[in-house]
């Protein structure tokens, strides 16, 4: 039986999706969208964010050397709004809850950037969390072995006794390989929860 849940964020507790953000500001013209893409979310500066190298603010000074000045408004917008407004993933605040009723202990393990806290209180069901673990602020990202070794030590968990879900396989293969419980979310809640009545715990549907 599993005592806990560590869950991703993006595209797990919310939807983290470039090309909608691109839609958001009206970017239509595909060569601009490219280049916004290419230069900010696709851009080998983007990981700097994830561990820490880089503020949102350098990554602006980075980027606005690259971009035209007509897309500096838009890719400061991009780079600091994004998580405006949040889209939480459709059912996952409901299942938190049951999954909190249900006496799991629930924690975020993130690949993000030193601005997290700043909207994790807009993200529906992080209330109920127990913790978090933020890349940026340990300076450790996953798939790296050490970020999931550092989670369970920094909650005192078992890994025989958590379950990750994250959206990415790759990184769902290291928490396994550490002896962590995975599942890859692909956006189906009712699989979710089935993988986790499997793993011993009863939820009470809402």
């Amino acid at each position: 039986m599993i005592r806990s849940v560590i869950f991703d964020m993006g595209n797990v507790l919310l939807r983290f999706e470039p090309e909608r953000f691109l839609d958001r500001w009206n970017i239509r013209d595909l060569a601009d969208r490219e280049l916004l893409l290419g230069e900010i979310f696709h851009s080998p500066d983007w990981p700097g964010l994830d561990s820490g190298e880089f503020s949102e603010e350098e990554l602006e000074e980075r980027a606005r050397k690259r971009l035209p000045e007509r897309l500096h408004t838009v890719a400061h917008s991009l780079i600091f709004e994004w998580d405006v407004p949040i889209e939480p993933i459709p059912g996952m605040a409901e299942l938190l809850a049951e999954c909190k009723e249900a006496q799991l202990g629930l924690y975020l393990l993130s690949n993000a950037s030193r601005r997290q806290p700043d909207y994790w209180s807009r993200v529906p069901g992080s209330s109920l969390f127990d913790g978090a673990v933020v890349s940026a602020f340990c300076r450790l990202v996953k798939p790296g072995a050490q970020i999931y070794q550092y989670t369970l030590e920094k909650f005192h968990l078992r890994p025989e006794e958590c379950l990750f879900v994250d959206d990415m396989e790759a990184n769902v293969r290291a928490a396994e390989a550490e002896g962590i419980h995975g599942f890859v979310f692909n956006g189906d809640i009712n699989a979710l929860r089935r993988c986790i009545e499997e793993l011993g715990v009863s939820l009470s549907a809402r």
